[in-house]
């Protein structure tokens, strides 16, 4: 009787400790929330650490490991990733000079600013805007088909195998990636196109650790949705855990399961511009 009723208590006590938790949870994320909307809308100024801190009503050592719990990244590498996401929408929206939109989105100096551009989104500012005239559906479809050639050599010689889950399944291809860091940037180590969800083999890569993403991607007909994607209608996913390849094998299969795109998520600085200016040369 008395072991039954410990039981009980102990039932009880974990309940509000994990409605708790949940609560804590969900308090960082609006702060997490607040911080990025913050920066959003004043990106061409400096802001530091102090700066995120101070909004997010925490110290900056909590306030730092709280972002990079909720967004998988650094806050700075997070707000650097946004100025450069809205390079991207400024080089293709607007008639600005790259020098002007250097400086709109927070860089003092353009050799810096087309260094990391260029690093992160795979080509640098003057060719993602060139290659804006040169997509079409040709080009995309030729794309498409290259990495359907690549998926099936992966069929025999494979490294990392798995299922991409989408309930919401759209009209684009599903973009799957392996990238050294927990953001898509610049080109993967691997990668695969598929038409549908479904199972999908990236191989061979070498030995290392990874990070496994996967994005549904506009319609053909949505050119310009594959240098600039639109977030409200995007869906993401990424494996729970780090991918590590051992002897040219990671243990699996994974899934990822696809998910509408959030404020938390970092922006898709994702490698197609780089993989279709390959295509356009």
């Amino acid at each position: 009787m008395q072991q039954a009723e410990a039981l009980r208590n102990e039932a009880f006590a974990v309940v509000p400790s994990l409605v708790c938790r949940e609560d804590t949870l969900a308090s960082h994320r609006r702060a997490v929330e607040r911080v990025i909307t913050d920066a959003r809308e004043r990106l061409c100024e400096p802001i530091s650490l102090h700066d995120m801190s101070r909004v997010a009503y925490l110290s900056e050592f909590h306030f730092n490991r709280v972002f990079h719990q909720i967004t998988g990244l650094p806050p700075a590498k997070f707000i650097s990733a946004m100025r450069l996401d809205e390079a991207k929408r400024l080089l293709l929206n607007t008639n600005l000079s790259i020098t002007d939109i250097c400086f709109e989105v927070g860089y003092n100096s353009l050799s810096t600013f087309t260094r990391y551009f260029t690093q992160r989104v795979g080509l640098g500012p003057r060719e993602f805007r060139y290659l804006a005239e040169r997509i079409t559906p040709a080009s995309v479809e030729s794309l498409c088909a290259h990495y359907a050639e690549l998926t099936g050599r992966a069929t025999l010689h494979s490294s990392v195998e798995g299922f991409v889950d989408f309930s919401q399944c759209g009209e684009g291809p599903i973009f799957v990636g392996l990238f050294h860091a927990h953001i898509p940037q610049s080109r993967p180590a691997g990668g695969t196109l598929l038409t549908s969800p479904g199972a999908f083999r990236i191989g061979p890569v070498p030995d290392g650790t990874y990070h496994l993403l996967a994005a549904a991607l506009p319609p053909l007909g949505d050119m310009l949705g594959y240098l600039l994607p639109d977030s409200a209608s995007l869906s993401v996913g990424t494996a729970n855990e780090p991918v590590i390849v051992r002897h040219g094998k990671a243990n699996g299969p994974l899934t990822i399961s696809l998910r509408p795109m959030v404020l938390t998520d970092p922006p898709l600085l994702v490698s197609l511009p780089f993989l279709l200016g390959d295509m356009l040369r």
